[in-house]
């Protein structure tokens, strides 16, 4: 069977059917769970630290859910309408709170300098890879260029961006990694387990700045560790109560942040802040 990418462009692929398919198989689930841990391990944040995040092919909001249960602000693009379609019913069953965009990141963002502390993004850059028509713009090259050029700007200095993608040949790594290399990015690509078949992953690391001298990564060695997948989930579902909903993370502090986000993006209709902001209600009998 063909690799999803080289059937059809990805707002077609992932219609209805497909996008239902996908956030509902427990499978994908998982996969995309480890994966965004190990791209939140590689973006090495500070800890305790309030940050901004980008999603970048966030699909229905899977990653997201890692990265609200983590304490991070985030934003979320992706290409299919259908995926976003369902993103509402990942937010209200999991209780997911993160700003989706329609967005073809291959013709670049249109975010301020500096807007996100990171950005991480889960099996998306080969998409960019297949040119849907013969016109230059739709060349993967160019397409590259444009997406790494407006992302490097979107980013604060220093920062960092961590991709995990599915590369067919080493020529396409080769052509990612200098298209970023020429928009200002630094890094470079980390394997997990190289010599694995079936646990090999790829990883494209890439900074903003020096950082106080940014070293790359180094891959994780040997065969992927069931116990290392079995803590990852383990340490998932303690923050989940009996009932399998998510257990509240948000703070005095964090409705403050969130709230103060929202009024500097122009929302209308923000609660005003008050000694009742946070505090926890007493039920109703």
């Amino acid at each position: 069977m063909s690799r999803p990418e080289l059937q059809a462009p990805p707002e077609i692929y992932y219609g209805d059917t497909e996008a239902k398919k996908y956030t509902t198989n427990t499978r994908n689930q998982q996969i995309q769970a480890d994966m965004t841990y190990r791209a939140l391990e590689l973006l090495n944040m500070p800890p305790s630290q309030p940050a901004f995040l980008l999603d970048i092919g966030c699909g229905s909001g899977l990653s997201g859910e890692i990265l609200d249960e983590e304490g991070y602000t985030w934003a979320g693009v992706d290409i299919a309408p259908s995926m976003l379609r369902r993103a509402p019913e990942v937010a209200l069953e999991r209780e997911v709170d993160g700003d989706l965009f329609l967005q073809d990141i291959g013709q670049g963002f249109g975010f301020r300098p500096g807007s996100f502390d990171g950005a991480i993004s889960i099996s998306v850059l080969q998409w960019l890879l297949n040119a849907e028509t013969s016109h230059p713009t739709s060349s993967p090259p160019h397409r590259l260029n444009r997406f790494f050029t407006t992302l490097y700007s979107a980013l604060r200095n220093p920062s960092r961006a961590v991709f995990q993608f599915y590369p067919s040949s080493d020529d396409q790594i080769q052509l990612i990694t200098s298209t970023a290399q020429r928009a200002g990015f630094g890094g470079g690509v980390v394997l997990d387990y190289p010599n694995s078949k079936k646990a090999k992953k790829v990883f494209l690391c890439l900074f903003v700045g020096s950082g106080g001298g940014q070293q790359l990564p180094e891959g994780l060695e040997g065969e992927e560790d069931d116990q290392a997948r079995f803590e990852r989930r383990r340490e998932k579902e303690k923050k989940r109560d009996r009932g399998g909903k998510r257990k509240a993370l948000k703070d005095k502090v964090w409705i403050l942040k969130k709230k103060q986000l929202y009024r500097q993006r122009g929302k209308e209709g923000v609660p005003r802040d008050s000694k009742y902001t946070g505090r926890r209600r007493k039920p109703n009998f």
